[in-house]
């Protein structure tokens, strides 16, 4: 059961950045778990950047693996990632963040995460899961009715962002986020890979079994979700691949494999183009792209697909060990 929390937390974690705050329930007075004795230690030094390379004559692209809930102490980045900022004379993100912001988005989440047939939260879920969850929800002060418009995708994301408020982590610290509004502030051009529609159609088409699957993970075990979601913060931080590898992608894909697809898998491959023409089609430009850690793990990551097509990606991080700062990887 463990293993499947985990599998929770880290799907909810992958659909953090889609999620405006003025769509959500009122999660935040309906936690389901104490972050109490979790919350870690602050930490000064600057995490160890998820950060790769690749170039050709004339210009390069770097790929910059985010968290996207952060904590205020998890800055200043490292001198990496200013320096990738400062080289890059434009930077793209999952989504532009002109639509993410903008205020028809929210009324877009929330018609994505309702129910096309007039469904309801209590007819997809078993009773003995509605009850247990309505139980947790009524020690907060709280109901299933809050969510009762919402499938169990939308909700799960809501309890994460919820208990991630609560631990003092928000999307507005994530990465993402923080060099979105340092690009303004440096007045350097901002895209994105795809559309708000994009993202919301991914989530909308995952299968509804593993919808509740994915929830029932939560809901059997509130009381691991701080400490998990402070391991995959700790993994993050650390620029820990193999433990972020294990905690996030190979349960996704193992537990959800068909959610794993259409989150992970099949967006990759929409970027993959997109990200090669930043390099092929630019004659002088570099860019740097910045999507959530998850699409640069493994086999279906941006790094590894990339590789495999021929192209030099370099790990840039000054941080690691000698001898491992700048691991290539070369098919």
């Amino acid at each position: 059961m463990r293993r499947l929390s985990r599998l929770a937390l880290a799907a909810s974690l992958a659909l953090a950045l889609l999620a405006p705050a003025s769509a959500r329930p009122d999660s935040e007075t309906a936690p389901v778990a104490s972050a109490s004795a979790t919350v870690g230690e602050h930490v000064h030094t600057a995490p160890v950047p998820l950060l790769w390379k690749l170039s050709d004559a004339d210009n390069s692209v770097y790929l910059l693996g985010s968290f996207h809930l952060l904590k205020p102490d998890d800055y200043p980045v490292s001198t990496d990632v200013d320096a990738a900022f400062n080289a890059a004379d434009r930077l793209v993100f999952e989504v532009a963040p002109e639509d993410l912001h903008d205020p028809s988005t929210a009324l877009k989440f929330l018609q994505a995460a309702g129910y096309g047939d007039g469904g309801s939260l209590s007819e997809v879920l078993p009773q003995d899961m509605r009850e247990k969850f309505d139980r947790i929800l009524a020690g907060n002060g709280a109901s299933i009715a809050q969510f009762e418009a919402y499938e169990p995708w939308f909700v799960n994301l809501s309890l994460t962002l919820g208990l991630s408020q609560s631990m003092g982590f928000s999307g507005e610290h994530g990465l993402d986020q923080y060099l979105m509004r340092a690009a303004a502030d440096a007045g350097k051009p901002t895209a994105g890979l795809e559309s708000i529609d994009d993202q919301l159609g991914a989530l909308d088409n995952t299968p509804m079994d593993e919808q509740v699957a994915s929830l029932s993970d939560f809901i059997e075990r509130p009381e691991a979700m701080p400490g998990m979601l402070a391991d995959l913060h700790t993994a993050w931080r650390n620029g820990d691949i193999p433990e972020l590898d294990r905690m996030t992608r190979e349960e996704m894909q193992a537990q959800t494999p068909e959610t794993y697809r259409l989150v992970n898998v099949a967006r990759n491959q929409a970027w993959l183009p997109r990200i090669r023409a930043l390099l092929d089609d630019s004659a002088s430009e570099d860019v740097l792209v910045v999507v959530g850690a998850l699409h640069l793990l493994g086999e279906d990551g941006l790094v590894e697909q990339l590789a495999d097509e021929g192209y030099v990606m370099e790990r840039v991080c000054s941080a690691c060990a000698a001898g491992d700062s700048m691991q290539t990887a070369e098919r």
